[in-house]
């Protein structure tokens, strides 16, 4: 993964990334995450959006590093990349698409949570050249699949972009698909395989997570 840099310097990199930090709910344990893979940390997302004046100025800033891309849309999974995807397209004055997800009918054991387009905005979105958007992506479950529903309608997937990265599978999937990531802060974690899962070897149960 990149190292992120900001115009003024590493130091307003890390104010910031704290200043993000500090409006997440952080829970340390036993979780499967929606990818099917385990993990040891869980965020509560739902109330990084209660304040939308908190996040402002990260908006603003992902906004920005996405403007280089010459984007005709941005497109972020329901809810809240989808939340953050609108005010990216409102600050950028480009169209915004969204993805429902869904469960397939025969689930597999990783990824099958997925995510389509609506059907009214499938030909709408057609040869146009996008951004994915995240709020956090950690396995990338959701930015996965949008990015292949992106595909499947003839859209042109050109960037991805999220307010925090976890881990490397992010920068890993954008870097074998050879499109750029852009974020505001990132931060080391691991998951697992439910099979190769450490804390399944000790014995910890998986937590409720509502």
């Amino acid at each position: 993964m990149k190292s992120p840099h900001f115009v003024q310097g590493n130091h307003q990199y890390m104010a910031m990334q704290q200043d993000i930090l500090n409006l997440l709910v952080t829970r340390q344990g036993h979780f499967s995450l929606e990818s099917g893979h385990h993990g040891s940390l869980w965020l509560d997302l739902e109330r990084l959006f209660l304040r939308p004046k908190a996040i402002q100025p990260f908006t603003k800033e992902l906004a920005h590093k996405l403007s280089r891309y010459n984007i005709a849309a941005v497109c972020g999974p329901l809810i809240g990349g989808g939340f953050l995807a609108q005010t990216i397209a409102s600050e950028l004055g480009v169209e915004f698409y969204y993805t429902e997800r869904f469960m397939l009918p025969q689930p597999d054991n990783l990824y099958s949570m997925k995510y389509r387009l609506p059907d009214g905005l499938r030909r709408l979105i057609h040869g146009k050249d996008v951004a994915i958007i995240g709020d956090v992506i950690n396995a990338g479950s959701a930015m996965r699949s949008t990015y292949e529903a992106l595909q499947s309608c003839g859209a042109n997937p050109v960037a991805i972009g999220a307010l925090l990265v976890l881990g490397f599978s992010a920068s890993s999937f954008c870097s074998n698909q050879k499109i750029p990531l852009e974020y505001i802060a990132c931060l080391p974690n691991d998951i697992w395989l439910p099979s190769e899962c450490p804390l399944c070897a000790s014995r910890i149960p998986l937590e409720d997570i509502k």
